[in-house]
């Protein structure tokens, strides 16, 4: 069976402050996206497709692009600031493109068949590939057309700093009931809090559910993004910096009952450089992994 993961790459140089500064963690040079298409091919996913902006696409496939395409399909789509439906007159001050449901839109003239996205700095574990791959395989039209990977909250905070996570709720069948993005999480103490809309403290628990952005899909979903893309674009269009990201459009959908979403669990670990301080503990981590044999000292050889 086909299956593709379309790998959220377009704000890597604006999130690393330029292209060039996104340093390897890995023993062999490796960036984290190394790491996800490595276990989403041995994951059975066999197309890969990076959604990046034009203007780091030579400095992406040197440093990323050109290894990885020689062991799984690899194909570039761009997403672009004035990508927009017809009709659809942006801001002309505008510099920034308009979230990750337009990046997903981006990859509708390639991906005819189920698959996943991912963010291409985050690091999920091949547990979190092999649920979302085996879902794949049964995701449907008529029924389930959604899946997501559900983190405990506890494995995906930073030490140093808040993060923003997008705490969830599902019912008995471990189906997606809501998805509420959350600011300001963080350890105090041995609590783990939030601020809520008024910028109050709430204490959360280590086992809530959390989505950290990887996510399954049918490509029945391409037509109802781009339906709330455009309603969204109708009252934002001259917006400065309002995005539409997945977590608030799927939640939307779900309580419209257009989306059904299915919540695989999973015991992986997440991490990331959410802040700078972040980076030698992901490196210590890949590190671990590899001396416990879940990866060789170099992917790619």
């Amino acid at each position: 069976m086909e299956k593709a993961i379309a790998i959220l790459a377009a704000g890597i140089g604006s999130r690393y402050g330029g292209f060039k500064q996104m340093d390897p963690v890995g023993p062999s040079g490796e960036f984290i996206i190394d790491y996800s298409v490595f276990d989403a091919i041995r994951a059975g996913f066999n197309k890969v497709v990076f959604i990046i902006r034009r203007d780091i696409e030579k400095e992406f496939r040197a440093s990323i692009g050109d290894r990885v395409s020689k062991k799984i399909d690899t194909y570039y789509t761009f997403q672009e600031l004035d990508d927009l439906p017809e009709g659809i007159e942006a801001n002309p001050e505008r510099t920034k493109p308009w979230g990750t449901v337009q990046a997903i839109l981006s990859c509708e003239s390639i991906i005819k068949f189920p698959f996943a996205v991912i963010n291409a700095d985050d690091f999920y574990g091949e547990e979190s590939y092999r649920v979302i791959s085996q879902y794949l395989e049964k995701i449907s039209f008529s029924d389930v057309n959604a899946c997501m990977a559900g983190f405990q909250l506890g494995h995906t905070l930073s030490n140093h700093g808040s993060v923003t996570r997008g705490i969830c709720q599902s019912d008995e069948n471990d189906m997606l009931k809501t998805i509420v993005e959350t600011s300001g999480v963080c350890y105090e103490g041995d609590k783990i809090v939030c601020k809520d809309l008024f910028e109050n403290k709430e204490t959360l628990n280590k086992d809530d559910l959390v989505s950290m952005n990887i996510w399954g899909f049918h490509p029945v979903l391409f037509e109802i993004f781009k339906e709330e893309f455009t309603l969204f674009l109708q009252s934002h269009a001259k917006e400065l910096k309002d995005e539409l990201i997945i977590s608030t459009t799927v939640n939307r959908l779900v309580a419209k009952a257009k989306v059904s979403v299915k919540v695989l669990s999973t015991s992986s670990n997440w991490f990331g450089v959410t802040n700078p301080e972040d980076k030698s503990e992901v490196v210590r981590k890949i590190n671990d992994l590899i001396k416990s044999g879940e990866y060789p000292d170099n992917l790619w050889t």
